[in-house]
């Protein structure tokens, strides 16, 4: 799987059912392996009025990656 593959996909909190952001980056540790993924979280009703934050989101916190989405778990760390 490319990281091109992972930024198409929805990421989805489990806990609050809500959107959390898309996949701008990986973080990969010395074995290569993806340590933790980069998402940029976007405040804000309106597009030219919200602002955007990146947020780092540990592998750990994956439950599910299917075709569409990606299950995230916050209150795993």
């Amino acid at each position: 799987m490319h990281l091109s593959d992972l930024q198409t996909k929805e990421i989805i909190n489990i806990t609050t059912g809500t959107r959390i952001g898309v996949i701008v980056d990986v973080i990969i540790d010395n074995e290569g392996r993806i340590k933790s993924l980069i998402l940029e979280q976007r405040r804000g009703s309106k597009k030219f009025l919200s602002s955007r934050e990146e947020v780092e989101l540990s592998w750990h916190q994956i439950i599910k990656i299917g075709d569409d989405i990606i299950l995230i778990d916050t209150r795993n760390r």
